[in-house]
């Protein structure tokens, strides 16, 4: 497998430091509200790449935070009366609520920034003792004059991000140069804290991540993932604190998904196009959510509308259809291949399954290109159509294609399933009613039943193999 490394600009065959071991950390949402489209992206991006890596037989150790103390968790909670924590918690277990329904699988560990505070003291702790860190009027600051390779991930110009920074530094910060960040943030009024060796007080943003991949994966991991816009500052930030503090490169692959637009305008909630998951489940399934995430590259843009949503909706269905119809034409398929041509259609289906695996596996070796990874599922979909459609092909040849068509949705994160209820005694009873109506050739009857099943929200088809009855 190759991947796209955001640091060298280049696709790179992805070796793990471990052997048969890959330790993964992307970045998890700051928890004052439910998450939005662009969370959501990162979250299926990775536990893709994480579901392929296990697919490849690798272990993986997947680490993903909760942000739990921040200004705007500080503000939220406020402005509800309610503790930062007990805010945290409601949104947690939102997150998820969401999460699961998007088959995002849990973390290996998903450690809190309130429950890792010793670590990240400890770390800073290091950072001062080697003289890269300082204490300013307002906290602790990371100095970033002592940190020659800053900008080594965005490649941006040291000199432009210096003057930009000027503009928007506060005078009275306790900053000595305009580029330190803040490792610790000294108590304010009305604030949770806690202790330290330089005054109460709570951590900055960037040191929650560097202290977590040190104490759950080490100093050193495979494969960092987020969102573009944490490039710059945070991921570089990230960099510097434990390259300084431990003396070792800090990640070998940096991963970065691309942004989603709205109606070809980029997400913000000043301009109203913003949308959160639990916003949109009101009228698509999680399931349509997720393949329309995965129906592009991670690394590009993606665009989002309603028609988009609508047709990404049309292709889940065709392909739950397909593994659902297999599943139903293979329980009346006879075990062997009843004639020539349904031996010649098991045989060109066998031949596709194989065809269309590799074309999968390259697809998904070549930078987790999910789309065209699609496109093989596509592929098969219709060859497996076209050899259910055969009388007499053998139940094994269709449950193999149906095994297969599972297995590679699996790896996307993919429930084809029927998550309905089971269907209820009373339509099965008009189903049967309805097959003897029409056997009698009482068809005035047969339509009246087909009514009835309708206005009770299922629809009934005739096929070769009997009737065979879905929810509208």
């Amino acid at each position: 497998m190759k991947v796209y490394n955001t640091q060298t600009r280049q696709k790179e065959e992805l070796i793990p430091l471990e052997d048969g071991h890959f330790k993964v950390y992307v970045c998890g949402p700051t928890v004052y509200n439910y998450f939005h489209l662009g969370n959501a992206r990162p979250f299926i991006t990775y536990d893709t790449f994480r579901r392929y890596l296990e697919y490849r037989g690798y272990k993986v150790s997947y680490v993903q935070n909760f942000t739990d103390i921040d200004d705007k968790m500080i503000k939220r909670a406020a402005e509800e009366g309610i503790t930062v924590r007990e805010l945290a918690d409601r949104f947690i277990a939102e997150y998820f609520q969401d999460a699961d329904a998007l088959g995002i699988k849990r973390a290996t560990v998903h450690p809190r920034a309130t429950d890792c505070i010793d670590e990240m003291l400890e770390m800073i702790s290091i950072l001062m003792d080697k003289e890269y860190a300082y204490v300013g009027e307002d906290g602790v600051y990371f100095d970033m004059s002592r940190f020659k390779e800053y900008g080594k991930l965005s490649h941006y110009n040291l000199d432009e991000l210096e003057a930009g920074a000027s503009e928007r530094v506060q005078a009275d910060s306790g900053k000595r140069n305009q580029m330190d960040f803040a490792l610790w943030k000294f108590r304010k009024p009305d604030e949770p804290y806690w202790a330290s060796p330089w005054g109460d007080g709570r951590p900055g943003w960037h040191i929650e991540c560097s202290a977590m991949i040190r104490k759950y994966l080490g100093e050193t991991i495979d494969v960092h993932g987020g969102g573009q816009d944490l490039i710059f500052p945070h991921h570089e930030n990230e960099i510097a604190q434990s390259e300084a503090a431990n003396d070792k490169p800090f990640v070998k692959y940096w991963l970065h998904n691309g942004f989603i637009n709205v109606d070809y305008e980029k997400m913000s909630k000043s301009t109203g196009n913003f949308f959160t998951v639990r916003d949109l489940v009101s009228k698509f399934d999680y399931m349509v959510l997720r393949f329309f995430m995965l129906s592009g590259h991670y690394r590009m843009p993606i665009n989002f509308s309603s028609d988009l949503l609508s047709a990404a909706q049309n292709g889940w269905e065709r392909i739950k259809t397909c593994v659902g119809h297999l599943d139903f034409v293979a329980a009346s398929a006879p075990s062997k291949a009843a004639d020539e041509q349904a031996n010649q259609a098991q045989q060109d289906l066998r031949a596709s399954i194989q065809q269309f695996q590799d074309e999968f596996e390259q697809a998904m070796d070549d930078d987790l290109n999910t789309a065209d990874a699609l496109a093989a599922v596509f592929e098969m979909v219709r060859a497996a159509n076209t050899a259910a459609a055969v009388p007499g092909i053998s139940a094994s040849s269709l449950r193999e294609a149906a095994h297969k068509l599972r297995e590679w949705l699996e790896v996307l994160g993919l429930n084809p399933e029927n998550k309905q209820e089971s269907i209820p005694e009373k339509v099965l009873s008009l189903v049967e009613e309805r097959a003897q109506a029409k056997q009698a050739r009482d068809f005035a009857k047969a339509d009246e039943i087909r009514q009835e099943i309708q206005n009770l929200g299922y629809q009934v088809a005739d096929t070769p193999q009997g009737p065979k009855v879905t929810p509208l």
